[in-house]
Parts: C-alpha cells; structure tokens; sequence
C-alpha cells in the first residue's frame, strides 16, 4: 500500500489559489486539479460522510450537520459518534484489502465509536458547575496526554466562536505530524477549518480574506513537506466553496406567523417546541429540513415557503431524488435558499423573548446552525471587559452566562449548503498522482480517488437477490 494523505481545506477553490497562497499555488502547478460537484447539502458532515463511504445521503443517511430525532422529539446537531454514518467508510474498505493498513483522522466529523485506528476531535468537558473547559477525544487513549504535552490544551475556543482563528487549524497540524511519527499510518484525515471562518463573517470578495488565505497557506505547505519527505502521496481538497450572501430566511419565523410551529414560554423566553408544531424546519446554512407532522398539510407547507422571497426550491417526496437525499432522517421537504440567501433558526418574534442560549456560543442547545456565534454583539461597549468579568466570575464558581452573541443575522456575508452554478466556486481536489482525473468528478468520485491513492481496488458492489 502507499502511504497517503488527505488535507481538507474546508472553503478552497479555485479562486482562492493565488498570490495570497504561494505554497499551495507552486504545488498546484505541478499537480493534476479537479472540480468536485458539491453534495447537497454542502456541509461539513454530509459532504465528509459522502467522501468516506463514496456513496449519497440517502444510503449513508447523513443529510444535514444535524437533523430531527423523530423518536426523542429533539433536533441534534454536531453529533460525534461514527455509527450514524451507515455505510462502510474508506479505511474499513481498504482493511479488508490489508489486514496491516491503519488510518489516522484528525479531525474530521463522525470521530467517536469508530473503527479508525488512530484518531482526535473536539471533546469539551462539562462540568457539574456549568463550566465548559477546553479538550479534546482519541484513540488510543493516552494520545490525548501526549499530544497536549507536547502542544498544550486543545484551543476549543479558536476552534469555533468568536475567538476563531489559525491556531486551531494549527495545532490539528501540528497534533497529525506528532501521530504520524508515533504510529505511521497508512492513510491519515487532516482537517483543517480556518477558512471557513472569516469566509463566513466577511464574504469571500472581501479582502481582508488575504491574511486567512496566507495563515492557512503556510499551515498546509509545512504538512506537505513533512508528509512528501515521507514518501506519502499527498492530496488536498476541499468540502464546499462559499459564496457572498445579503439575505438572512428566518424559515422558522414563516412558519410560526402561520400558525404551523408552536413555542412554549420558560421565564419569559421561548423556546421552540418541536412535538406540539405542525411543522418546523432544521436551517443548516444555505439548506433546511422541515418537518411535517401531518403529511396531508406537506402541499399546503409547500406552496406557504414557494411565495417565501429567498427561497429557489421546495422539495416534496420524489423531489428529494434530484440531490440523493430522500433518507428518513430528511424532514419531508427540503427546502434550498437562492444564491444571495441563507437560513437561520430564528423562531421568536421578539428579541426580547429570544432564548437565553441564543446570545451565547451553544451549538448543541440550538435546533439549526447559528454562524452569528462568530461575533461579539458590536452593542457591547467594552467586550474584553465583560468577558473578562464573566471568566472571572466562572473561575470563582459563581454560575454566569457568557451573553455576548448578537441576534443579527445581517453580520454574515458568506454561505454555502447549495450547488453554486459557478463552477469556480466548487470544493476543488488537488494530486500529484499520475493517474489521470477528469476536469469534473462527483463527491462520490473522491472515495474511489482515495483508494485509487492507497493502491487498493474498487470493491465490487454486492447485488442481493430479490433487492
């Protein structure tokens, strides 16, 4: 088998490779470069679990970052454990092939209750107090002790919020060469988010985008020396473009004002309450899942969000086949915004009414993808201040929250989630592999792309009798 590497860029395109990107523009010039026509939707968990299994949402049945749990009555996002991605992932196919194959994933999503021998993701600890202090999960175990060691404490808070930035990229980096050189895997996942960041609070036509794209240009040309030395095949990809968008859909909103979604009050807030509404709708960027308790009601939901300025298409049943999406998981219309547009969850009409968790960073309390987390609220004066006092509180025991995140969806000017009709803003996959690729491949294609690295080959599909 060949050693093999995998850098995920998370938002590179083609038009990101430039002046800004000198290491990844000088490698470029001497590798193979495809165009990957994006899964739908264009998210981090779907478009990793479709390269992984090489097949679409509706057989491995991750459709979204999150969805709703019909039986538990409750909308789960950033979910970690592996055993919700249902269908056989690269590594389980090439250990078949070579018993001696071992894979390292840092970082990517699904990282728990995994067959992967090697492995590190985000992994918070709560405590009993309601503080959240910075860690991270591997396997093996101790791992986790010799990488922070070495490198420190998992940066939780540059990984995601409003202190985002490099140094989290870096240190998955840094934590990816430190296995390696203790366990040499055959293939290993890299995961690097930095651009995903201000390419969603800024826009990508912004220019101050610059400094990003040298940051995480430097963070890859290192990892591709360090793996080239090692004689590995190095390729580097990419899981969605990200367009500019002016045009926040509050879905959730629409519905409420018809009567379909139900809240329930809680010390003077809302929250939404997912069993009692007709329907109700999970925004995951730039796509939405709606939930129909009722099916005969689907029409009437349908033709209410069609009228909806923002929204392109409202997917019903069949409908859902167009983009390979049609799983149970998915709610019974999928719903995806025009170019200019994006969904959030907003469902309270009144700010003032707005649950506590929706000024603070609080991913798994949200029912829909919140990038307004990036911010801190510009109505607060003195913010260092503030978060300050409130850290400090939180070292001393006292329970407080940190509610310093704006309800304005206004702030971001970068999506993704939808198939961009520029091709130029598709993810891109970049080799030095002799093989020849085509100009175009489908999200599928990378799993093949991946194997075809490790020199293993496609396994034949099994047909069943009767199926």
């Amino acid at each position: 088998m060949q050693k093999t590497v995998v850098l995920n860029i998370v938002g590179l395109t083609k038009s990101l490779i430039g002046n800004n990107t000198p290491n990844l523009l000088k490698w470029a010039e001497a590798a193979q470069q495809t165009s990957i026509k994006p899964v739908l939707p264009a998210v981090t968990c779907t478009a990793q679990s479709t390269y992984l299994t090489g097949k679409w949402p509706e057989e491995h049945g991750i459709v979204a970052n999150g969805w709703y749990f019909r039986d538990e009555d409750e909308v789960k996002l950033w979910r970690q454990s592996n055993k919700l991605v249902q269908a056989p992932k690269v590594w389980e196919v090439a250990k078949a092939a070579d018993p001696n194959f071992t894979v390292a994933n840092m970082g990517w999503w699904y990282n728990m209750n995994t067959t992967a021998d090697y492995t590190l993701t985000p992994r918070p600890q709560y405590l009993a107090d309601g503080r959240k202090l910075p860690d991270c999960y591997t396997q093996p175990a101790d791992l986790r002790d010799k990488l922070q060691a070495q490198l420190g404490t998992f940066p939780l808070f540059n990984y995601w919020g409003p202190k985002t930035s490099i140094k989290s990229s870096k240190w998955i980096a840094d934590a990816s060469k430190i296995t390696d050189d203790l366990y040499n895997p055959t293939l290993t996942l890299i995961y690097l988010p930095h651009l995903d960041y201000n390419l969603q609070r800024l826009g990508p036509s912004d220019p101050r985008i610059a400094k990003d794209l040298q940051e995480i240009d430097a963070v890859a040309g290192d990892l591709i020396r360090f793996y080239e030395a090692k004689g590995a095949q190095v390729i580097v990809l990419s899981e969605y473009g990200i367009s500019d968008v002016n045009q926040p859909v509050h879905i959730n909103r629409v519905l409420r004002q018809q009567g379909l979604l139900n809240v329930r009050v809680e010390r003077g807030t809302e929250l939404l309450d997912m069993a009692m509404s007709d329907a109700f709708a999970v925004a995951d960027h730039q796509v939405a899942h709606v939930y129909i308790k009722d099916k005969a009601r689907i029409q009437e939901v349908k033709q209410l969000l069609q009228q909806v300025d923002g929204i392109e298409e409202v997917l019903e049943g069949k409908e859902r086949y167009k983009y390979r999406i049609a799983h149970e998981r998915c709610g019974e219309l999928v719903v995806v915004a025009k170019a200019n547009a994006w969904f959030t969850y907003y469902f309270w009409l009144d700010d003032k009414k707005a649950p506590d968790y929706a000024r603070m960073v609080d991913i798994h309390k949200k029912p829909g993808f919140d990038p307004v987390e990036m911010f801190i609220d510009p109505k607060i004066k003195f913010p260092l201040p503030l978060v300050a006092g409130k850290l400090l509180k939180k070292k001393l025991g006292f329970r407080t929250v940190m509610d310093i995140i704006p309800l304005d969806a206004s702030l971001i000017k970068g999506s993704h989630g939808r198939i961009q009709e520029d091709k130029n803003e598709w993810p891109l996959l970049l080799t030095k592999n002799k093989a020849g690729l085509p100009q175009e491949i489908q999200a599928i294609d990378v799993f093949d792309v991946i194997l075809q690295h490790l020199q293993i080959p496609k396994p034949e599909p099994v047909f069943i009798a009767g199926a």
